[in-house]
């Protein structure tokens, strides 16, 4: 066969990234920028051209995947509930046995609320009282984050209370955090007032969800005489 006609060798990309691995990064880029931009200029700074800079893609890019402002927060969104979870329930099974109880899980909630990716979320919600554009979006959100909520205690604290207490309490303790990672932002808990609060939360928490108890340590009925060395056994008569 001459060198012409011979068949060509198949060629591996040797490393290079496919297209859909390339999509996918862009993707994962513009997400991470949408949830930073929030955190950091809000609703009202939030720009397309902002979002494609900070991701370092193009606006081409950008509007390829993401054409409106919409489409590209109602993907952000999505993508921040679904890390926030995932995060949340690494966090708690890395905890220290002795910490995985509903004062843990409240304390890493706190945290989590705080983080950049919770701000922006927190962001979104507030700008839809004002943004009929954005409200329903908003409102859809916190209904998201709490039922989210309610399938992690599930979760961590299966058959504890009944399901119409727990969906009460959930938006209670939602409501609570909110209100205290607000005043939060703001001063840092420099008077120490939010976390004397949550000091009591977790107090009451205790009370309703109590730890699961030990398992019994099965005791043998009626365990037989030791006998010592020097103490045979009696014969019996004969």
């Amino acid at each position: 066969m001459s060198a012409s006609k011979r068949p060509r060798p198949h060629r591996h990309p040797g490393g290079r990234r496919t297209q859909e691995q390339r999509r996918a990064e862009t993707r994962r880029r513009l997400m991470a920028a949408t949830a930073d931009a929030l955190a950091d200029v809000g609703w009202s700074g939030l720009s397309t051209t902002e979002v494609a800079r900070r991701a370092g893609v193009s606006r081409g890019a950008q509007q390829h995947h993401y054409p409106t402002k919409m489409a590209l927060v109602a993907a952000a969104l999505e993508h921040l509930l679904d890390r926030l979870r995932a995060e949340y329930e690494e966090a708690f099974d890395a905890l220290p046995a002795e910490r995985r109880d509903v004062a843990g899980a409240i304390d890493l909630f706190w945290d989590t609320i705080r983080t950049p990716p919770a701000v922006a979320l927190l962001e979104l919600a507030l700008a839809g009282r004002t943004d009929e554009e954005l409200r329903g979006l908003s409102v859809d959100l916190s209904e998201r984050v709490v039922r989210i909520v309610k399938e992690v205690f599930h979760g961590l604290f299966p058959e504890t209370l009944p399901e119409d207490q727990v969906d009460t309490l959930i938006r209670a303790l939602f409501a609570l955090l909110v209100g205290l990672s607000l005043q939060n932002s703001l001063d840092g808990d420099a008077s120490g007032h939010q976390a004397a609060v949550l000091a009591r939360l977790k107090d009451f928490a205790r009370l309703i969800v109590p730890e699961p108890a030990a398992p019994a340590v099965p005791v043998a009925e009626n365990p037989p005489a030791s006998r010592t060395p020097h103490q045979p056994a009696r014969e019996h008569a004969q």
